[in-house]
C-alpha cells in the first residue's frame, strides 16, 4: 500500500508566494513552462535582448519597505517625478528599439544589393546596350528613313 505523503496532494510552493498577472501566466506556471522559452512572455524578450533589460530609471520601481509618514508636498512631488521617469523610459525604450531595427535595415539592404546582383539578367535583357547607345541607334534610323522619304518622287508614282 501507498503511503500518504507520496500521493499527489495539491500545489504546494516552498518559495515566497507568488502574484500572477493572468490565468494564463498561473496556467503555464502549473504547467512548469520556462518563461524564457515561452516567446509571448517579457522574460523571453528580455533574454532575446528584444527589449531593454538594463536602465537606470527601473531603479525607480524597485518596491521599497520603509513605510514613510504622508506630506502632501512630498506626494505631489513623487506624482511628478513618476510622469517624468515614465517620460524618460518610453523615450530609451523607443531609441533601443530604432537601435534594433537599424541593424535590420542595413542587413536587408545588403541583401537586397546581392539578389539584385545575382540576378541581374532578369532585370535587363542581355542584347541591350545603355541607354546613349540606344538613343544613338533611334538617332540614325530616323534620319536614315527621311533621307529614303526625300529621294522617292511620290508624283510620279501617281
Amino acid at each position: 500500500m501507498a503511503d500518504d505523503n507520496s500521493q499527489n496532494s495539491g500545489v504546494f510552493y516552498v518559495e515566497s508566494a507568488y502574484l500572477f498577472c493572468k490565468s494564463k501566466c498561473h496556467r503555464n506556471f502549473k504547467k512548469k513552462r520556462n518563461p524564457r522559452k515561452m516567446r509571448w512572455t517579457k522574460a523571453f524578450r528580455k533574454a532575446a535582448g528584444k527589449e531593454l533589460t538594463v536602465d537606470n530609471s527601473f531603479e525607480f520601481e524597485k518596491r521599497r519597505n520603509e513605510p514613510v509618514k504622508y506630506q502632501r508636498e512630498l506626494w505631489n512631488k513623487t506624482v511628478d517625478a513618476m510622469k517624468r521617469v515614465e517620460e524618460i523610459k518610453q523615450k530609451r525604450q523607443a531609441r533601443f528599439i530604432m537601435n534594433r531595427l537599424k541593424k535590420s535595415k542595413e542587413l536587408q539592404k545588403a541583401e537586397d544589393i546581392k539578389e539584385v546582383k545575382q540576378n541581374i539578367h532578369l532585370l535587363r535583357a542581355p542584347h541591350a546596350g545603355t541607354p546613349k547607345q540606344l538613343e544613338d541607334k533611334m538617332v540614325q534610323k530616323l534620319q536614315e528613313d527621311t533621307t529614303k522619304v526625300g529621294n522617292t518622287d511620290f508624283i510620279s508614282d501617281l
